[in-house]
């Protein structure tokens, strides 16, 4: 072996190693941004069925929510309800014709270090899920009112 080349595999795998798990953990990171757009939106379905099940007001739309994202924030969230007339800010299980939920304003933090590169947040985009009107109040499931 020549003198001038001793060490020299240790340079070309410390250039490929570095490659190699640059590679990997953009691969992890892109894959649990995606894991979490799907859960926003999965979880924006799960809370309107929630809605329109269990009624106006019931504080388990959100608990539901947090059920497959916990990090969810009630400042996140919006619930809209709607009656013949569009958007109603006093409609019941008599006159609502259905609710909108939806998920604005969360962003992923990367956990690699993509953070060392400038991506300190990704924005989430708003996730919106429009269900008409079932048989408010009830869980069709039970004979119990929704109220967890």
């Amino acid at each position: 072996m020549n003198r001038r080349q001793r060490g020299a595999t240790a340079v070309e795998f410390a250039i490929a190693a570095v490659l190699f798990f640059g590679l990997l953990l953009g691969i992890l990171e892109f894959g649990r941004v995606l894991y979490t757009w799907n859960a926003v939106a999965e979880a924006t379905r799960w809370g309107a069925r929630q809605a329109v099940v269990c009624g106006r007001g019931s504080p388990s739309v959100l608990n539901r929510m947090q059920e497959i994202l916990p990090s969810l924030k009630s400042a996140n969230v919006s619930v809209n309800w709607y009656d013949a007339n569009g958007l109603s800010a006093s409609c019941d299980s008599a006159s609502c014709t259905g609710v909108a939920v939806s998920v604005t304003g969360l962003a992923v933090s990367p956990v690699s270090p993509a953070a060392w590169v400038g991506f300190s947040s990704l924005a989430v985009p708003g996730f919106l899920t429009y269900l008409p009107r079932e048989i408010m109040g009830q869980d069709a499931g039970s004979s119990a009112v929704c109220d967890s």
